[in-house]
């Protein structure tokens, strides 16, 4: 069954104060009663509020003690994915006394009530807070933003285990599993991933992880799966063993998103690094047990206006074919670090200067060039891991937010790497080969127009002639359940829609899809159904030759999937 191309007007956002933009969150995507949203940026932070001290300023309202309890726990529950811990802005605009103080109370109580046509979620209206709520949070934000502690190496030593012993493990594979077709999936909400097999669709395992697991990433050699979750904790799955599970973990910080591994001819698998979000910090760590080695912090000055910032959270961080190195992107700072993992006691690291609230990204298809979003910046950083230099910074649409990019053949213009973005439809795509055209090198050499903003991912695969793009935070429904797919070679004729959420037949709910994943024979593309942890979601296996349903798996364990990892694809930086 093919869904021939419709077009759907996206909801106008009508919020009632549209004057209040100066301090409103920059996605526009985002609305407040939307969980998939809110997942996204907004989701609540790790940090334990209790952890963070009561600071009081001059010229702010007073509170007691009792209301700073409450209104921390409100701010880091609802507020601090977007506006950051210290309230220095990210995907939200800044919310430090020096501003707040000088909008006063009343402003501040209608902003917050009302929100604004940028993004800014109308807490009250839509019944998320109540006026006496919206007082305290107007008050709370005059004074200075209370610091959570640091996590130092002695913290991260106390919740490292080693459950299983590298000499206790197994010499070779104990299992059945086609490893190279297995799919590490998120299950976010329960805290856990489930391990299906892609040739029969079924789940094999369920392993217990940290909560909201943001990503999972393959060791060099494809044995070890390392995944993390939003409150930092890092879990070593050995695949190897009869039953795979955990044998190894460590909690790293507060809050975070990003593991890698070291993937240098001579160092596979020696080496681990996680990057936080608070702290702001990352720390390279033994390959085979997660004991920490090193950490490093992330404060800095800022690219372009110079100023410090406190809190530049670390965000994707791929490891390089060309050196021995991992590469880090610091989000609020807009730098790239090359971190030089030869000697840990004597490490160089290069940073680059790219451009503010760098994001995702991953390899074009040489595996040479880094191609990151700064989705604030609306820019794609180009970063030569050969050479070790910014190559390019490339303006695109409004939020790039790209996930690893797709990578294919444009049948004018050569090699590219494509982009989709949060903040308008737009699908661009960036020429990437320098050499043999070097006049389509690090240009947009083809914008095409998708269903809608809100995209999260766009992926195709070497062996595939499609590119699909999802819209899982589209307002409205009929876009946010549905995927566009393109032909590449036929860019022009325009997309076709997948009713992904339909085939699903979950029944009730946001059921918003999200995140194309290949098998890897490249003939089957992944979607998840997400819904919320109360109702049904499902994954939703295409046949990609087709574009035709192939399969729906649903499991009453399968609880909230978002994330999608093939085994091989991620090994091997396939997409």
């Amino acid at each position: 069954m093919r869904v021939s191309r419709i077009t759907f007007q996206p909801l106008a956002l009508a919020l009632a104060v549209a004057s209040f933009g100066a301090l409103a969150a920059t996605d526009a995507t985002k609305h407040p009663d939307d969980p998939a949203s809110t997942a996204y940026e907004g989701t609540p932070s790790t940090v334990e509020p209790g952890s963070a001290k009561i600071v009081r300023s001059p010229g702010a309202p007073n509170l007691t003690d009792a209301e700073f309890e409450k209104a921390k726990e409100i701010y880091f529950q609802r507020c601090a994915g977007c506006h950051g811990v210290l309230r220095k802005g990210a995907t939200g605009k800044p919310l430090t006394p020096d501003i707040t103080q000088e909008r006063g109370i009343d402003y501040l109580k209608a902003f917050i009530s009302y929100g604004s046509p940028a993004g800014m979620p109308n807490w009250l209206t839509s019944g998320d807070l109540t006026e006496d709520e919206v007082e305290l949070m107007a008050k709370y934000v005059m004074h200075e933003p209370p610091q959570p502690p640091e996590y130092s190496l002695e913290d991260m030593k106390a919740t490292w285990e080693v459950v299983v012993p590298p000499e206790d493990r197994p010499t070779k594979q104990m299992n059945n599993l086609n490893l190279k077709n297995l799919f590490s999936v998120t299950l976010r909400d329960a805290g856990q991933i489930a391990l299906i097999d892609g040739d029969t669709h079924e789940i094999t395992h369920i392993i217990n992880t940290g909560y909201a697991v943001h990503i999972s990433r393959m060791s060099a050699s494809g044995r070890y799966l390392f995944v993390i979750g939003r409150d930092a904790l890092v879990n070593m799955v050995d695949l190897w063993m009869e039953e795979p599970d955990t044998v190894a973990k460590i909690k790293v910080g507060m809050e975070a998103r990003s593991v890698e591994t070291s993937k240098y001819k001579g160092y596979e698998d020696q080496f681990a690094i996680a990057g936080t979000y608070w702290p702001p910090q990352f720390v390279i760590m033994d390959g085979e047990t997660l004991e920490p080695k090193k950490i490093v912090g992330t404060r800095g000055m800022t690219v372009g206006t110079q100023e410090y910032h406190p809190e530049p959270r670390v965000a994707a961080i791929v490891a390089s074919h060309e050196h021995p190195e991992f590469i880090v992107n610091v989000k609020e700072t807009g730098k790239i670090m090359l971190v030089n993992y030869e000697d840990l006691d004597n490490m160089n690291i290069t940073t680059i200067d790219a451009a503010r609230f760098l994001h995702d990204g991953g390899w074009d298809s040489s595996m040479r060039y880094f191609m990151t979003a700064a989705n604030q910046s609306d820019k794609i950083a180009v970063v030569d891991s050969r050479d070790r230099n910014l190559a390019a910074l490339v303006d695109v649409g409004k939020i790039p937010h790209p996930g690893r990019g797709a990578n294919f053949e444009d049948p004018e213009h050569g090699p590219v790497w494509a982009t989709s973005h949060l903040g308008d439809p737009t699908i661009q795509l960036i020429g990437t080969d320098p050499e043999g055209h070097p006049d389509k090198a690090w240009k947009v050499v083809r914008s095409l127009n998708g269903q809608g903003g809100g995209s999260l991912f766009i992926k195709t695969h070497p062996k595939s002639d499609n590119l699909y793009v999802d819209t899982a935070l589209n307002p409205a429904e009929p876009v946010s359940q549905s995927v566009a797919v393109f032909d590449i070679n036929n860019l022009e004729a325009g997309y076709d829609v997948l009713p992904i959420a339909e085939w699903a037949d979950v029944g009730e709910g946001p059921k918003r899809v999200v995140q194309p994943e290949y098998n890897v024979a490249g003939d089957e593309v992944w979607f998840s159904v997400w819904n919320t942890q109360d109702l049904t979601s499902a994954l939703v296996v295409v046949d990609d030759k087709t574009r035709e349903l192939k399969k729906v798996i649903k499991d009453e364990r399968l609880v909230t999937p978002t994330g999608k990892f093939n085994v091989y694809n991620t090994q091997h930086d396939v997409y």
